[in-house]
């Protein structure tokens, strides 16, 4: 089992990572935060809303289903929003230097981290 802060350390040492949160999808607020190049405030905040939303057309498709993670694509960076396995109403936030990251094991470091994650 792994703190907010080990959690964190640990998504940091994945090749090309920038910064992490995790954050409360209720309110909105960072429940901890590590690295810089975006507005972790500000990106807790509006990823809330993506979260928010995707959750509520899911339910307007009438899919019974969970969502694993969410990918944003940007020309510069990934960013990766993962609901917590361990915690309802608690994600991941992500972001790569997209030249210097490799996706598929920043996914999977994302879903290791989470199985881990203690509240």
């Amino acid at each position: 089992m792994a703190t907010i802060r080990q959690t964190l350390d640990e998504l940091m040492t994945c090749d090309g990572a920038m910064c992490a949160a995790v954050v409360d999808s209720e309110s909105g607020m960072m429940l901890g935060s590590i690295g810089s190049g975006v507005d972790l405030e500000v990106a807790a905040a509006g990823n809330t809303e993506v979260v928010r939303a995707k959750l509520k057309t899911m339910r307007s498709l009438g899919l019974n289903d969970v969502i694993e993670d969410i990918l944003i694509t940007l020309g510069r960076h990934y960013h990766l929003i993962r609901p917590s396995s361990r915690k309802e109403g608690a994600f991941l936030y992500f972001v790569l230097d997209k030249p210097k990251s490799n996706l598929a094991l920043a996914r999977r470091k994302l879903q290791d981290v989470d199985k881990a994650l203690m509240f």
